[in-house]
Order: structure tokens, then C-alpha cells, then sequence
């Protein structure tokens, strides 16, 4: 089973790492980040005189300490082997100008006595009946490979020793690879290279460089082996410092925060640049379809899985890229990726891959569809660019449609009426937050006919449908707050509730207010609703759940419903309880600057999908509302 957690991640346009604290390679994708995955397992160790395999992932003498280089996608593992003294620098980043993983070793011999070091690589491709997987040994390294993808391994400064194909989970853990064949119907592999021997505190640099590509050209092997040849002749220190220097330009592009000084400050910047970095990964840059995160659970033990694009959490995120100086990123999101994945009846379904491909679905989801059509003029308010509201009317006008016709159905309590799931995927029904969705859908399509007046006014037939459209948007606009506060707000307990049926406290039920704007943050409903919801779901720690009796993988807090509540304090103007949520958020991030879903409330700690990109999203919204007050 792998790790459900990817403490860091690294990669380029095309290929993508998730590791782990000690340095493990857990996934490998391409060319995307939500598909294709190679690796069942991918494992380096050492074997050091006469030892058995040293692990350098697992080993009880490993001592172990990580960082990334600041401003980077750089990761530096440090593994310290108490028992021979023996200290391995590990230097994980993917080329910039080729898709390939390098791992670039400095090994130094602590110890007293010489070390004869013998490094190994063991690794698994993902195999299935439509798609198998086999391996053959080729110069220096070893190549794995099934109908559509290959991965190489090989180093271009060590000797390879020996290699196993057949059996290699029989003999890994003795180090000593021995086998016949040089190709086999194995989708596991392991090879064995010389490092040398290691005098009292000599020091030896080697590199491993894993390569990934496709077969888009087939039956062309020979192009392949062309491919590794070039990858061998690599120059792993120009290439590592052309990386660092392409990530550190990147954020400085990206960047308008200057925080220095405390330990606090340095958290907050640390967590903003690791936004800056990760926002890149998480997206499709021919599509600019945005991943959730990247997948932490491949076998749907606890969840539904994660690598997907949810146009939901996409809006907020774009949102979030405005603010970081990524307006082309965002405009890509809209005009490519939501024009390709909308229906024929103007809606968008639950989730999709980056590519723009359907992906498994399990339910209708109106937010979905109200959401971008909000996402689109919220990006206009910051650009005031018409020309973008003008490419994307006719996409926004077919949402609406579908959105009167849902609006419609409800108003009418018609019993064929399509029911939508609500935003966290769990109830079916009319939900508070989906209302609340499709409200600022419609004020958002009345200001980008607004907008546009002036370019639409010679098109007669158009105004005409404007006027009709804006007319109807209008008695929606009333017919859905009118519904609201008769159907959602509960008079015995004094709050809106989040639907009809289980009537329970919810975060979501600020959406009515942040960002949807139908009601004031200040009306006396609002603040009723408040203050049950700070009885109900603050935690002791100043984190928030989601809602009531929530039993997803434990009842934690969770970072986006924390910063949400942190956004409500600061539109009343409660800076004291806005820092406190903020607070919360920033010391359970993660060493390296990554914000998860949800908050171990016992520790204080990152829990469960680390690097979530809709609450690096809200962290970003917050923090950019608390900068413009002086508050940090």
C-alpha cells in the first residue's frame, strides 16, 4: 500500500514527484499530474561491506533531516546511517528542459574504517492485463516498459554491477543480484551499481537520472535507447542549476510579499512561495485545467479519490492566481478548459482529468456550474478586461439558461426535478450554498451584460434578448432569496441551516454571505447563524470543522473552513478573530510551506492530502485581505 501523504512534490511542465519526509519516491506522473502514474514502488538503497540492503527510505540506524532550496522545487534529503557513519545527501529536482527525475547523491564517509558501497535500485512499474508491464536491462540501467510509456533508470556516473529481473523480491534485502536474462516478463526490477570504497571522510558524488516518455512513435525502439543515450550525457550540475534558477525567477515574477524577521513572518512567506511553486504543478499548461491535489489514495481505500480537476475548487483557485500575478493561468482555465468540458445543456459535471476528459463521476453538482460563471466576472473585476467577458458570453449565457431552468424546477417543486449533490459531495437536495451559488451566478451575468453594453448596443436582436434575460434573472434573484430565508432558516434555533432535510450547522452556510453576497455579513440572521456556529464547530484550537457529526476519515478541522470563517471576520471587521483562524492555519503547515486538508487537532499537524490547492487557494485570499489591513 503506498503513503497516503506526499510530504513534498517536485516536477516540470510535463512530469510530476510526490516523496516522502525520508525521501522515498511514492508517485511519478506523466504527462500530467492526475494521469498517468508509473510506479508501484521505487527504492534506493545501499549495501555497505557486508551488510544486508540498507534501505535509504527505512532503516532503523537512519537519522533523517529535509528542506527544499528556498524558492525552489529542489529538494535536499539528508540520510544519516548511524551505524557505519556514512552521511547521503540526497538532491531530488526534474529537468526543466527534459522529463527526467534526477537524483544527484553526495555520499561522505563519517566513519573511521573504509566503506565499500554498492547502490541499488528497486522498482515496480504499474502493470495490468490491458497494460503490461516488463523490464530489460539495457547500458547502465534498466528500462521499464508497457504499450504506451517507458521509464529508464541509469546513472551516468557509476558502473552497473548486476541486475535481477526474475525473483528480485527473493534476494533484494542480501544486495546480490544475479540473473541470466537481460529482458523479462516482470513489471519489477532491480539493478546494482559500484560506488567504490570510501576512505575515512572521503567524499563521492553520483547521479541516477529516471527518465520518462511515451510511445507516440511506435515500433521505433531504437529512438528510445537514442533518448537515454542523451539523458547519460546529461550535465546533472548545469541541469540543477538551471532549475534552481528557472523556480527562483519564477516566484520572483509571482511575488509581491516581502516578509521578514520573526519566525511567524518567515512561516507565512514560507507557505506563499511553496503556494507560488506549487500552483505550477497542479496544473495542465495546455488546458489550464487545475488538479485538486495530487492523488493520495490510488486504491479508493478512505475517499474518492483526489488528482482530478473540480471546476468548484478551480474557481477559488483562479481567484487565488489573480492575486499572484498569474492572470494568464487563470484566463487559460476559462477559455480553454471550461469551454471544452460544458455540456451540450450549458452545465459542468462534478470533476474532470486536466486534459479535459470526463473523469469517474458519482454525482450532479450544480455549485459546479454557477461557480464559473461567478469565476469569470470576478477575473474581469480585477482585469477589466472586455475582450475576455466577450470570447466567453456565449459559454457563460448557455450556464444561466441551465441554471433558470434548475431555479425553475425548485421554485415549482417539481417532482422531476434533477437533484444536486451539495459542495462537500454527500447530501442530496436543495442546498444553501448551491442557492447561494446560483444567486451570485446571476448578479455576476447581469454585470457582464453590463459590461458589454456599450460593445452589444449596435446588435438590436441581442438587446432584446438581454433585456428578456435580464428580466428574468431578476424575478429569479428574488424568488431565490425569498426561498432562502423561508425554507433554510430555521426560527427555533435562530440560523440558516445548510438544507432541507438534515437541517445541520455547515461552513458552507457562509457562502450566503462570503463570497456569494446575498445577505449582509452584519444582518441579524448572519450573526445569529455565528454564533451557533462557533458553539458548534470552532475546536479548542481555533480550527473549525466542516459541519456537524463529520465523520470523513476523523472529526478534524479543516483549513479552507477555517479561513472561510477568517474571511467572514475580517468583512465585519473582527481583526482580532480573523488573525486567530489565520493563526491556526499557518502553524499546522507543514515544514516545507504546504497547507493540507484537514488539521490533526491532538498535534497540530497537517492531516490527510497535503498540498490541497483550494486551501493554498484561501490562505492566499485571506492573507492578501489581511496585507491590504496592516494586519501582518
Amino acid at each position: 500500500m503506498k503513503t497516503y501523504l506526499n510530504d513534498a512534490i517536485i516536477g516540470n511542465k510535463d512530469v510530476k514527484v510526490g516523496l516522502t519526509e525520508k525521501g522515498e519516491i511514492a508517485r511519478i506522473c506523466y504527462p500530467n499530474i492526475d494521469f498517468r502514474q508509473f510506479i508501484e514502488f521505487m527504492h534506493m538503497g545501499v549495501k555497505v561491506n557486508d551488510s544486508n540492503l540498507i534501505y535509504l527510505h527505512d532503516d532503523i540506524n537512519n537519522v533523517y533531516e529535509q528542506h527544499y532550496i528556498e524558492d525552489t522545487n529542489v529538494l535536499k534529503t539528508e540520510i544519516r546511517n548511524t551505524y557505519f557513519n556514512l552521511k547521503m545527501i540526497q538532491t531530488d529536482f526534474v529537468a526543466i528542459s527534459h522529463n527526467v527525475i534526477i537524483r544527484k547523491y553526495t555520499f561522505i564517509n563519517e566513519h573511521d574504517i573504509p566503506l565499500d558501497i554498492k547502490f541499488l535500485v528497486h522498482s515496480k512499474m504499474m502493470s495490468d492485463d490491458n497494460n503490461f508491464a516488463s523490464s530489460k536491462v539495457i547500458q547502465n540501467g534498466m528500462l521499464q516498459y508497457s504499450h504506451g510509456y517507458n521509464m529508464a533508470v541509469v546513472s551516468n556516473s557509476l558502473k552497473l554491477l548486476s541486475h535481477k529481473i526474475h525473483g528480485t523480491d527473493e534476494v533484494i534485502r542480501n544486495g546480490i543480484l544475479q540473473d541470466k536474462d537481460y529482458i523479462g516478463m516482470s513489471s519489477q526490477a532491480a539493478v546494482s551499481y559500484d560506488v567504490g570504497t570510501l576512505k575515512p571522510m572521503e567524499v563521492k558524488e553520483f547521479s541516477v537520472c529516471i527518465y520518462i516518455s511515451d510511445n507516440k512513435e511506435k515500433n521505433k525502439f531504437e529512438e528510445i535507447e537514442e533518448q537515454i543515450d542523451k539523458i547519460k550525457r546529461i550535465d546533472v550540475e548545469k541541469e540543477l542549476q538551471n532549475t534552481k534558477k528557472y523556480w527562483r525567477k519564477y516566484v520572483k515574477n509571482h511575488s509581491k510579499l516581502e516578509l521578514e524577521g520573526t519566525r511567524y513572518k518567515e512561516t507565512i512567506r514560507n507557505i506563499y512561495a511553496r503556494t507560488i511553486l506549487l500552483f505550477p504543478l497542479l496544473t495542465n499548461s495546455n488546458t489550464g485545467g487545475m488538479s485538486a491535489a495530487m492523488e493520495i489514495d490510488e486504491k479508493f481505500t478512505k475517499c474518492g479519490r483526489y488528482a482530478y480537476c473540480w471546476p468548484r475548487d478551480s474557481v477559488y483557485i483562479t481567484k487565488a492566481l489573480d492575486l499572484i500575478n498569474m492572470e494568464k493561468e487563470t484566463e487559460k482555465f476559462y477559455k480553454v478548459f471550461c469551454k471544452n468540458t460544458q455540456s451540450r445543456n450549458g452545465m459542468w459535471e462534478q470533476r474532470f482529468y486536466t486534459d479535459c476528459t470526463l473523469a469517474p463521476c458519482w454525482g450532479y453538482q450544480i455549485d459546479e456550474t454557477a461557480g464559473i460563471v461567478y469565476g469569470i466576472y470576478d477575473h474581469y473585476t480585477r482585469t477589466k478586461d472586455k475582450k475576455f467577458l466577450q470570447e466567453n458570453l456565449k459559454m457563460v449565457e448557455k450556464a444561466i439558461k441551465f441554471l433558470e431552468n434548475y431555479v425553475e424546477d425548485i421554485i415549482e417543486n417539481k417532482k422531476e426535478m434533477q437533484v444536486s449533490y451539495d459542495l462537500w459531495e454527500m447530501h442530496e437536495g436543495v442546498s444553501i450554498y448551491s442557492l447561494a451559488s446560483i444567486f451570485a451566478a446571476f448578479e455576476a451575468m447581469q454585470k457582464i451584460y453590463d459590461a458589454l453594453a456599450e460593445d452589444l448596443q449596435a446588435n438590436r436582436l441581442k438587446q432584446e434578448t438581454i433585456i428578456k434575460q435580464k428580466e428574468i434573472i431578476e424575478k429569479q434573484l428574488i424568488q431565490i432569496k425569498n426561498y432562502v430565508i423561508e425554507k433554510l432558516y430555521d426560527e427555533t434555533k435562530k440560523s440558516f441551516v445548510r438544507n432541507l432535510d438534515d437541517r445541520r450547522l455547515d461552513i458552507s452556510i457562509l457562502g450566503v454571505t462570503i463570497p456569494f453576497r446575498m445577505f449582509s455579513p452584519n444582518e441579524k440572521k448572519i450573526t445569529n447563524t455565528i454564533e451557533r456556529i462557533n458553539l458548534n464547530l470552532r475546536t479548542y484550537t481555533s480550527g473549525y470543522l466542516r459541519f456537524e457529526n463529520d465523520h470523513y476519515t476523523e472529526d478534524r478541522p479543516w483549513v479552507v473552513a477555517t479561513l472561510w470563517m477568517a474571511l467572514y471576520y475580517i468583512e465585519t471587521k473582527d481583526y482580532k478573530k480573523a488573525k486567530e483562524c489565520f493563526d491556526f492555519v499557518v502553524a499546522t503547515s507543514t515544514k516545507h510551506g504546504f497547507l493540507a486538508e484537514q488539521v490533526d487537532n491532538h498535534q497540530m499537524k497537517s492531516a490527510w492530502v497535503i498540498g490541497l490547492g483550494w486551501s493554498h487557494a484561501m490562505f492566499i485570499i485571506v492573507l492578501d485581505e489581511l496585507m491590504k489591513l496592516n494586519l501582518i
